[in-house]
C-alpha cells in the first residue's frame, strides 16, 4: 500500500509542468525586467528581430557593442533570434543597468510567450533578478565604505 502511495508521489512529480501561454489582445507578451534602479516594460511579438527601445533602434540606443549583446543574448540562447520584434520602454539607471533590465524583461516575456522555454531561460539565470544594488552611504565615511584620510597632526 505504501509503495503504491510512492509511486505515485513520483510519477507526478516527474511530469513536466503545463503553462500556459499569456499575451494580450494584441497578440504580444508584456513582461517588466529590473536591475540596479532601472525598469524595463517589455513587449514582444512574432517578426523580423526588430529590438526598439524607448522609440529608438537598440544599436543607436546602446552604443556600446557589449550591452548590445546582453540584451539580445536570451533570444541567442532560446534560439529565436530574428523571430521576434522586441518593444520596450526603459526609465532609471544608468545604461548598463538598463541593459540587464531589458535582458531580464525579454527573458520573463519569451517565457510567457513560449512556457517550453521555461528551463532553458532558468538554467542560464536569465529569469532571476540581479538584487545587487548600491549600498549606501555610511556617516563619517566618504563613501559607503571609504572613510575620510586620517591625519596624526
Amino acid at each position: 500500500m505504501i509503495d503504491s502511495q510512492v509511486l505515485a508521489a513520483t510519477e507526478t512529480v516527474a511530469q513536466p509542468i503545463n503553462r500556459e501561454r499569456k499575451l494580450d489582445a494584441y497578440g504580444r507578451a508584456y513582461a517588466t525586467g529590473k536591475r540596479k534602479n532601472a525598469i524595463a516594460r517589455v513587449w514582444i511579438k512574432p517578426g523580423p528581430g526588430k529590438i526598439s527601445i524607448n522609440g529608438r533602434d537598440h544599436q543607436e540606443y546602446f552604443g556600446r557593442a557589449v550591452l548590445r549583446m546582453m540584451i539580445s543574448h536570451p533570444l541567442a540562447m532560446a534560439g529565436r533570434d530574428g523571430q521576434y520584434d522586441v518593444f520596450c520602454t526603459v526609465t532609471g539607471g544608468g545604461l548598463s543597468g538598463q541593459a540587464g533590465a531589458i535582458r531580464h524583461g525579454i527573458s520573463k516575456a519569451l517565457d510567457a510567450f513560449e512556457p517550453d522555454l521555461h528551463r532553458i531561460l532558468k538554467q542560464a539565470g536569465f529569469l532571476t533578478r540581479d538584487s545587487r544594488i548600491v549600498e549606501r552611504k555610511k556617516y563619517g565615511h566618504r563613501k559607503a565604505r571609504r572613510r575620510f584620510q586620517f591625519s596624526k597632526r
